[in-house]
């Protein structure tokens, strides 16, 4: 690879970082304003709680991830079908568990990518990928899933939902706040 290729790869990765970050982010802020019943508590006979959408993810993050470049991310020991069922075991703090070790072996294995990694090939289901693609993959997948546990966790909170985001009509206020910043930034680097 070139140089321009290695700091495009690079960037690549601290950026894909950095939107996965964000992802954990959004989905423990969403989690944090909802009661145990309702991280438990499903929509309908044929819905996801927050608490199995927690469970799947976490599931998928150690398998994708644990050795993510020398072994096929759809590990022999997984059981993905057992991700849709709770069991007694499965309390709001073993899934959580199991949600930061996932999450810290993604960070970890995605963190250490070099430039010569990004030229390698990686299975999933015995499906070849390239990094980026199967970095591209998890990217799509999670965000699916974190828009399902924002929508639960939106609808289990009500009225007393504090967004993550602009707060409704308060667009031109954060607009204007955002270029006084930039303007502000831009000063000081003068």
């Amino acid at each position: 690879m070139t140089e321009a290729s290695t700091s495009y790869v690079i960037h690549y990765r601290d950026d894909a970082l950095k939107l996965f970050r964000a992802l954990k982010r959004r989905t423990e802020q969403s989690l944090a304003q909802v009661s145990d019943a309702a991280f438990f508590s499903a929509l309908g006979p044929e819905s996801n709680s927050i608490a199995v959408i927690v469970k799947h993810i976490a599931g998928n993050l150690r398998s994708r991830w644990t050795n993510f470049l020398t072994t096929d991310g759809d590990k022999p020991d997984r059981h993905r079908d057992t991700e849709f069922e709770l069991t007694p075991a499965d309390t709001r703090e073993s899934l959580m568990a199991r949600w930061e070790s996932g999450w810290q072996t993604l960070f970890n294995e995605v963190g250490a990518l070099t430039e010569a990694d990004f030229a390698r090939t990686v299975t999933i289901r015995e499906v070849p990928h390239t990094v980026i693609e199967a970095i591209n993959r998890q990217l799509s997948h999670y965000s699916e899933h974190v828009g399902q546990i924002i929508f639960l966790a939106r609808h289990a909170a009500g009225a007393k939902w504090e967004t993550l985001s602009i707060p409704r009509g308060q667009s031109e206020q954060f607009n204007a706040k955002m270029r006084e910043r930039l303007r502000a930034k831009q000063g000081d680097a003068r």
